[in-house]
């Protein structure tokens, strides 16, 4: 298979790809991050960087293979998502860059295209990317089926028949059953603990958690007044919060009220990846690759329902 990653991130397709066992010819990566192409690179050091998605045309980059199996991307979300006071959506300067997405997936045409995004986009947005995409509409996927968090993704999957696309059918995932408590570290250094509680933190929705012996129930971690999701802490019971680039969760242990962040480990098996995948950089760096990231068991699904 040859592949074209577009937003690559961390690489979090060719490591489903390797999980599952199909070979890959040539693996090209569109990404501007230097920490999250550092990540790639020590993991998949055959993977092909490219650079700038701008950059990238079937006329100007003669060194790419014209005939790719598969397009793959997350475009940016930070103008789209409801996290973000007075989105600009698919006018903002990151979002926009669905646009190069469609550009280049109508310049090479490869066999089959996946795209993610988040569901909280607004409505006319969803609709101007079904448009662009040949009509073929989103499924959405809640990662907490395959793993322990919740994560709510639209993808849009087509194959190429004929000169157009039409839409692969991806059912849902089974519910694997996976629980917060199921991924947790047993023991964790005191670096991660928030010792004196601020005024910039508050706790509701406790609810009852999770009942067994670790007492730990997600929560986000933010400053008020920084608005969207940022601004709240609130706990889910049995999954985890949205992992988000800032690095911001937490948990709340329920009897003694203590706080601190999850580890790097622990956003990692969240995302369905091994331990220490992203190992080698500053732990900001890690939770914001993270957090931008597939989730990993997800994109295992859709890939093993492409035929």
């Amino acid at each position: 298979m040859k592949v074209l990653s577009l937003f690559d991130g961390i690489s979090i397709a060719q490591q489903a790809l390797k999980e599952l066992n199909i070979p890959v010819e040539k693996y090209y990566a569109s990404e501007i991050d230097k920490y999250a192409i550092k990540i790639t690179q020590n993991n998949f050091p055959n993977t092909i960087q490219l650079g700038d998605v701008r950059n990238i045309s079937i006329n100007n980059n003669h060194f790419i293979d014209k005939d790719i199996d598969l397009l793959i991307g997350g475009s940016p979300c930070q103008d789209l998502s409801i996290a973000k006071k007075g989105r600009e959506g698919l006018a903002g300067s990151r979002s926009g860059l669905f646009f190069e997405y469609a550009r280049i997936l109508k310049e090479f045409k490869p066999k089959y295209f996946v795209l993610e995004n988040v569901n909280s986009m607004p409505k006319e947005a969803k609709e101007t990317i079904t448009k662009e995409l040949f009509g073929i509409e989103p499924v959405m996927i809640n990662a907490s089926l395959v793993s322990a968090q919740n994560r709510k993704r639209l993808f849009w999957i087509g194959k190429l028949v004929g000169d157009t696309y039409k839409q692969v059918k991806i059912e849902q995932p089974k519910d694997k059953g996976i629980l917060l408590r199921d991924i947790l570290e047993p023991k964790v250094d005191e670096r991660y603990y928030i010792k004196e509680k601020s005024n910039t933190i508050r706790v509701s929705g406790r609810g009852s958690g999770i009942n067994d012996r670790h007492n730990w129930d997600t929560i986000r971690i933010g400053q008020i007044g920084n608005g969207g999701q940022g601004d709240r802490i609130y706990s889910q019971k049995g999954k985890s919060v949205t992992l988000s680039a800032n690095g911001g969760e937490g948990l709340i242990n329920l009897k003694t009220q203590q706080i601190r962040k999850l580890t790097p480990i622990e956003c990692e098996r969240l995302q369905s990846l091994p331990d220490n995948y992203t190992e080698g950089v500053s732990n900001t760096q890690r939770y914001k690759a993270l957090g931008n990231g597939f989730n990993c068991e997800v994109i295992k699904h859709i890939l093993t329902n492409l035929t």
